[in-house]
């Protein structure tokens, strides 16, 4: 005997639900709802309303959430019940990286650069290398302070140790 299960509405079932792949996708970075929340500017509520397909997001969701799970919007929302009017609007690309991960792969490179390139030789303490190590210092201090997130506060963190132990060899 078949047995009617209850569905929300405009919820497909299995695979083709764009909440379950939000959902899924939190998950996998280990985010709380919370955290996602926070990083897309709205509620945790929300946010459990999108994931159980109570709520279909606007365009501007999509974009954000697909920024954060470095992906394009179409590619977020492909196969899924995700309105095709809607998807018709999205942008094509979206930012996929964070200030903070932008600089500090740019003080990756300058960090490189030092260093010889090659790894090889290590540069003699000069003024430039003064110069580009106290740049750093400041930027990252800086970005430190404008840093919400606890896992990028943690990494810049991490990456002023790093030019502090540079700068005292």
């Amino acid at each position: 005997m078949d047995t009617w299960e209850p569905t929300w509405p405009g919820r497909p079932p299995g695979a083709g639900s764009l909440g379950q792949r939000i959902a899924t996708l939190r998950v996998d970075r280990g985010w709380t709802q919370q955290h996602l929340a926070d990083r897309v500017g709205i509620s945790r509520v929300a946010v459990s309303h999108l994931e159980t397909d109570l709520n279909t997001p606007s365009e501007r969701t999509v974009a954000l959430l697909a920024g954060l799970f470095r992906l394009e919007p179409h590619d977020l929302v492909a196969g899924t019940s995700y309105p095709t009017a809607k998807s018709d609007r999205l942008p094509l690309v979206v930012t996929r990286w964070t200030e903070v991960e932008h600089q500090l792969a740019l003080l990756t490179r300058d960090l490189w650069w030092l260093d010889g390139a090659d790894g090889a030789h290590e540069r003699a303490a000069s003024p430039v290398v003064e110069q580009v190590l106290g740049t750093w210092d400041a930027a990252l201090a800086k970005l430190a302070d404008s840093v919400h997130d606890p896992g990028e506060a943690a990494l810049v963190a991490t990456a002023r140790e790093a030019v502090a132990h540079r700068r005292a060899r």
